[in-house]
């Protein structure tokens, strides 16, 4: 079995630095790069991020829906990019926010599995019709290394309306998934996971440690404080939310402190870069930069 996710995604960030990038090619910035809204502008679209960013960014994250939107053949351009992204050494966390139960939730975990046309690193998930019925996803995980994202505290605006209800026992929704999550990163299931490799990051090491958990959750950049309690997570926090969304380093070290493994996301600041590549890549390298102090 190939090494869990968790000791992939530390020993990306020990090489590479922490930043995820999300493949965003939506309507208005196909138009921005002067590319047309259809299967050609999304292919070159997605080809000039991939050859920008795959060979040194830790962590490419593809939005599922801008590739459904064209049909089978966004799909198959984006079945290309995870497999050139993944040869060249980046994780692809494939943000799709799936979440249903038994076989249904099983058939989209199969992402996760060997052999599947599109194998992904990670998968985002939405805990919404309660904690079985991800259990198949898990399952998937665990048998192939693979990682989950759990929607759990996101800073949308009506996201409180859901997230901040209370249970009978007085936890919010919000950290009720929290402690599932942490339930799944049971050091058991950790031991022996092999030690990150300690390359230009390895200041990270602190951070992250040898026995990074593969489930970790959502918990967005730009909230005004943080009210779950992470302490017993074990895993990974994607955080999204920095840039065009207002979020900043300052707003991750605010919220998350410097002894969390956080893995900060951005979109636009980066996208918006293009179409060249070297401008592209620049911006990726800034943002790098930024987060490592």
């Amino acid at each position: 079995m190939t090494a869990p996710f968790g000791a992939r995604l530390a020993d990306a960030v020990a090489r590479r630095g922490p930043l995820c990038v999300g493949i965003d090619p939506h309507a208005e910035l196909l138009a921005a790069w002067g590319l047309t809204d259809d299967v050609e502008g999304l292919r070159r679209f997605t080809d000039a991020v991939v050859e920008a960013l795959a060979g040194t960014v830790a962590v490419l994250k593809p939005q599922s829906a801008f590739y459904e939107r064209h049909g089978a053949r966004g799909l198959l351009v984006l079945e290309d990019a995870v497999a050139t992204c993944r040869a060249a050494g980046a994780l692809v966390l494939l943000d799709a926010k799936r979440g249903d139960i038994g076989s249904t939730m099983a058939g989209y975990a199969d992402v996760l599995a060997p052999g599947h046309p599109m194998q992904v690193d990670a998968l985002t998930v939405s805990p919404y019709l309660g904690p079985g019925s991800l259990e198949p996803a898990v399952r998937t995980a665990r048998a192939h290394g693979g990682g989950l994202f759990v929607l759990a505290r996101t800073s949308n605006p009506d996201a409180a309306t859901f997230q901040h209800a209370r249970l009978a026992d007085g936890r919010t929704v919000a950290q009720a998934v929290v402690d599932t999550v942490a339930g799944w990163n049971d050091p058991g299931w950790l031991v022996g996971d092999p030690a990150p490799d300690p390359g230009a990051h390895a200041d990270l090491q602190g951070r992250w440690g040898a026995h990074t958990g593969s489930f970790g959750v959502v918990v967005g950049a730009t909230l005004a404080e943080l009210d779950v309690d992470l302490d017993g997570l074990r895993g990974p926090v994607l955080a999204p939310g920095l840039g065009a969304q207002g979020g900043t380093p300052a707003d991750l070290r605010r919220l998350f402190g410097a002894g969390r493994a956080v893995v900060p996301t951005v979109s636009r600041d980066v996208l918006g870069t293009g179409p060249d590549v070297a401008a592209l890549r620049g911006a990726a390298q800034r943002w790098a930069a930024e987060l490592a102090v």
